[in-house]
């Protein structure tokens, strides 16, 4: 499966079983993120196509915002291709 991120367009590859913020950073992305486990909400963005699974019962989100696309990065799963609206995406440079 393949996860874009919107407005950049980078996109990068993931599994049924990685967060999206965990396949993000394997891919050199660098998302916004802090407790990692669904409560701060430093990761929220807006799904614009697919669908995620969550890895815990009940992720730090409104049902208006899960209605409107929002999801927590850091605790979800891609169920197939996702495009993801996250502006403060930035590439993660290695020193040589």
């Amino acid at each position: 499966m393949t996860i874009t991120l919107q407005p950049s367009g980078w996109s990068f590859d993931t599994d049924t079983e990685t967060t999206v913020l965990h396949a993000a950073e394997r891919a050199g992305i660098d998302l916004p993120s802090s407790c990692r486990n669904g409560t701060c909400r430093t990761c929220i963005c807006r799904l614009a196509g697919g669908s995620v699974r969550y890895l815990v019962e009940w992720p730090g989100l409104s049902l208006d915002e899960k209605r409107e696309g929002y999801i927590l990065p850091c605790v979800a799963v891609a169920q197939e291709d996702l495009v993801v609206d996250q502006r403060l995406a930035k590439k993660i440079v290695f020193p040589e």
